[in-house]
């Protein structure tokens, strides 16, 4: 099995599949309503839909700069109030979530190895550590999404 395809494996079992974590992104979204998504649990923090477009945003922003384009992270981070919290946005959403994944497996079919070294100008970190990152970032936002869910 080649590096690009262990990582493929990653990405798709965190999202659909069946991680070491025990839990993945599909299952958990798709067992979430408009409004439970929608809904500010705690004081201060971001609701679940929120985070998820935060999801979208952060995984178009590493593919891009894996694809050699230089970005500028918003002050906000990719973390906006949701305007629109009808079930039709929340399925807009997810179809969102899927086209990120479907682009980004893509990527990584087609990505030679030698990619992996060469460097983001930002931050001068590697486009693998990049590709390890947004995995880690999915995992550290599904344990949010799945805490809060879980105080709905």
């Amino acid at each position: 099995m080649t590096e690009q395809q262990r990582i493929s494996s990653l990405f798709e079992k965190l999202y659909h599949g069946d991680p070491w974590i025990d839990i993945n992104i599909v299952s958990t979204l798709s067992s979430l309503t408009a409004g439970e998504a929608s809904k500010r649990v705690l004081p201060n923090c971001n609701t679940i839909w929120e985070i998820t477009n935060h999801l979208i945003s952060w995984r178009q922003n590493v593919l891009q700069r894996v694809h050699g384009n230089t970005l500028k992270t918003p002050s906000h981070n990719y973390f906006v109030e949701v305007k629109d919290t009808t079930e039709e946005a929340w399925t807009e959403v997810l179809k969102k979530l899927e086209e990120t994944q479907s682009h980004w497996l893509h990527f990584l079919k087609n990505v030679k190895i030698e990619d992996f070294e060469k460097q983001y100008p930002v931050n001068n970190m590697t486009y693998y550590e990049h590709i390890q990152g947004i995995i880690q970032h999915d995992a550290y936002h599904l344990g949010q999404i799945v805490l809060l869910s879980k105080l709905l």
